[in-house]
């Protein structure tokens, strides 16, 4: 192309001299390039070799040489034209051909994959060492539960499991890759004094008492799908054979037709999520309210204000009575909702039922029931609003309340004792730690509270004062 132009140039720069200039374009004996111009002149009649027009033959010749130049560093620069050249056919140093850029680009390019890859490959190593981290704890936190004493032993190995601050803090999902998470347990002095004056958690007799310190939560097991944002989970304090004190069931509770009672040999199948067995209730059930109790499940049918009770060995509903003016669903549920307006709990005295009515105004009414009719014995009319309230249960006769379903810090804010009929404000501190509890009940037999806190399944020590 540059050679093209130059042509032109030169023809446009002999047409000032001649009226006709023609070009010619061949190869001579050695294969090169050679261009000839034929100009006529307009007044000698011929082209003699010692005359004529000099300075003519001067210009194409030095023409032709620059020609002949220009070609040759055109093909030693593979052909690129002008583009990117400056005047005379020199290129600008300071912009590289355009090929250039393009080989840097794609140079910066492989050196950046490279290190993406490198990246990857530690990420990869992490994650199969955290990996292996979680899976190590899951199995000593199987291997530290499966070393527990017996119902009823002594020892120092269930104080130690059980202590505040010495409980295990992973939260044992085998079968998928969860983040790894630990935190560090601060305890105050101020907590550590209280200890050592009333003693540590399972500590205490059997007799009964007043509530004075709620632990922290420890995870038992995590639901594995969105039906189980919400559920209750139960151990029977009185189990009945072949039912024992280990054995543990589930109630995934999110969904109109909830029917399927999941039964664990022990707590470690509840960590991994494999049931041993699935009762399919003959009508499904309202809420976060149901407890086992006796070998028997009680419950609150869906829609209705009554209570019923499942066998567990006959799989059949051998009680139902109606609950007399209690709301439900979604009357006087708790403040998270989930029409808890009906809530069965179970203490050292017996199986309760914590409800509200029209004529309560949506105060609490505490009632208690005969297990195997589910009459009523006798019934308590509270000061405490139930909507005002996230969750209740009852510990030696004593109604106690929660604060908050999603505060991190709520307290146990209310107490009601039945054998005073007088209510009082607490505050013991209540950790939510994710935000939703849906179920709270309180085991007799273990000294514990069970929650149900947004998938997670935890139970929380508590200590009595002493009777």
């Amino acid at each position: 192309m540059a050679g093209a132009w130059l042509l032109l140039w030169g023809a446009l720069a002999l047409g000032s001299r001649a009226e006709t200039a023609f070009l010619r374009r061949g190869d001579d004996s050695t294969g090169r390039c050679t261009y000839s111009f034929t100009v006529a002149s307009p007044v000698e009649a011929g082209c003699p070799d010692g005359g004529g027009v000099p300075e003519l033959r001067a210009e194409l010749a030095a023409l032709a040489a620059r020609l002949s130049r220009l070609e040759s560093r055109e093909r030693g620069a593979g052909g690129s034209g002008p583009r990117g050249a400056e005047a005379g056919g020199v290129r600008d140093p300071q912009h590289p051909a355009p090929a250039a850029r393009l080989e840097a680009a794609y140079g910066e390019l492989l050196r950046a994959k490279s290190r993406l890859e490198e990246e990857k490959g530690r990420l990869e190593r992490e994650k199969e060492e955290l990996g292996r981290r979680l899976e190590s704890s899951a199995q000593e936190i199987a291997r530290l539960r499966a070393t527990r004493c017996p119902p009823g032993g002594e020892g120092p190995g269930r104080d130690a499991l059980r202590a505040p601050g010495k409980a295990p803090r992973w939260d044992p999902q085998p079968l998928a890759y969860q983040e790894l998470q630990s935190e560090r347990t601060e305890v105050p002095a101020s907590r550590l004094l209280e200890e050592t004056a009333l003693g540590r958690p399972g500590s205490e007799d059997s007799g009964c008492g007043e509530l004075v310190w709620v632990g922290e939560p420890v995870v038992f097991g995590r639901a594995d799908s969105i039906a189980g944002k919400y559920g209750v989970w139960m151990k029977d304090p009185e189990p009945v054979p072949p039912f024992t004190r280990e054995t543990t069931w589930r109630v995934d509770t999110v969904g109109t037709e909830v029917r399927q009672l999941f039964q664990y040999e022990a707590p470690e199948q509840l960590a991994r999520g494999y049931p041993a067995k699935v009762h399919i209730l003959p009508q499904p059930l309202e809420s976060t309210g149901a407890v086992i109790y006796r070998g028997g499940l009680f419950f609150q049918p869906r829609r209705s204000r009554a209570v019923a009770r499942y066998d567990l060995r006959g799989e059949t509903v051998t009680a139902e009575r109606e609950i007399p003016g209690a709301g439900f669903h979604g009357q006087y549920p708790y403040s998270w909702g989930g029409y808890t307006d009906i809530d069965l709990a179970v203490d050292e005295t017996g199986l309760w039922v914590i409800y509200s009515t029209e004529k309560a105004r949506g105060a609490i009414v505490l009632s208690k029931l005969d297990p195997e009719t589910l009459e009523i014995q006798r019934t308590w009319e509270t000061n405490i609003r139930k909507r005002g309230v996230a969750n209740s249960f009852v510990i030696c006769g004593t109604l106690y309340t929660v604060s908050s379903y999603s505060a991190p810090n709520a307290t146990v804010n209310f107490a009601y004792d039945t054998a005073t009929s007088t209510s009082r404000a607490l505050s013991i501190p209540f950790e939510n730690r994710f935000r939703y509890l849906s179920m709270v009940d309180y085991n007799p037999a273990e000294r514990q509270l069970f929650a149900w806190d947004s998938f997670n399944m935890v139970t929380y020590p508590v200590r009595l004062s002493r009777a």
